[in-house]
């Protein structure tokens, strides 16, 4: 069941992205940012209302959840840190880096995660896994080498920013397998709370280092602004219930979200018109075997 719903957030992902490149394109990146915050507060809001003060409209739903310590507040906020602060890196090269270059690395990130999972949790992996897991990295990494042909040099400050946002991603992934599960926090208030914290910070943000510099980082609202914090939501509220699954695995739930990056590479041919994309086409196909491989590992 939990392999079914990684997928699903997969898909939500993908979507994310191409919401994400259509609204940063000669856009603000930080106003952008701020803008997806506010929404998806928004979205969560009515959920923090009806269960912090007891309203019972979403009692005995997945949308409910029953108020909680400072203590969790304070790992919710550390949580909001480290992904805000992936966010607005991944946003910056998401501007000025072409998506079929963006998706593919942040797709490596599981890796990342399965050497912390299996360090920090325990996590054993089957021979499908391993198959499955081994595949994709391989695959992973000869798409790399196909995106050289489109002239981006991984030593400039927007590449930088791209692997700086993937490793804080990754960080983020196991803090979240550390928050529930250790933890036991609920899904769904650390889904509506790290939203609340994710907005006062960009709120500081947006004050700080975009408003004075406004006249010159102009923004231009963009219909695609409020899907990013549409699809964001429904990747996350698939995420953290999968992961909150008995028998989840934190490892395999991160590799199959990376799916999206099919999503994404599709979408980056069909809507933004990139270039290169046929050598990379093969490397994509083997992404989806390792999925598939990974799914099969997971079921049986």
């Amino acid at each position: 069941m939990w392999v079914g719903v990684a997928f699903l957030s997969a898909l939500m992902l993908g979507l994310y992205d191409v919401a994400k490149k259509r609204s940063l394109t000669g856009n603000a990146v930080v106003a952008v940012l701020w803008f997806n915050t506010l929404i998806s507060t928004l979205i969560f809001l009515p959920v923090v209302v009806d269960s912090e003060f007891s309203l019972g409209v979403l009692d005995n739903t997945a949308l409910n959840y029953a108020p909680t310590t400072a203590f969790s507040h304070l790992l919710v906020a550390v949580k909001a840190v480290i992904t805000l602060s992936s966010w607005i890196c991944g946003y910056y090269a998401m501007k000025h880096l072409p998506l079929s270059i963006v998706g593919p690395v942040n797709a490596t990130r599981p890796v990342v995660v399965l050497v912390g999972a299996v360090l920090l949790f325990g996590e054993r992996l089957n021979v499908w896994q391993w198959s499955g897991v081994l595949l994709t990295i391989a695959s992973l990494y000869l798409l790399s080498l196909s995106s050289r042909k489109d002239n981006v040099r991984f030593s400039s400050r927007h590449a930088v920013a791209m692997f700086v946002a993937m490793l804080l991603g990754a960080v983020s992934g196991l803090f979240d397998k550390y928050i529930i599960s250790e933890h036991s926090l609920d899904p769904m208030f650390v889904q509506s709370w790290f939203s609340i914290y994710q907005l006062a910070i960009m709120t500081l943000l947006l004050l700080v280092i975009w408003y004075p510099r406004r006249a010159i980082d102009k923004f231009h609202w963009s219909w695609a602004i409020p899907l990013i914090s549409i699809f964001v939501s429904m990747a996350d509220f698939c995420y953290y219930h999968a992961i909150d699954m008995d028998g989840s695995m934190i490892a395999i739930i991160s590799m199959i979200r990376r799916f999206s990056v099919v999503v994404s590479f599709i979408c980056a041919a069909l809507i933004f018109g990139e270039k290169n994309l046929k050598s990379k086409a093969l490397d994509m196909l083997l992404i989806l075997i390792g999925m598939i491989l990974l799914a099969i590992g997971s079921t049986i």
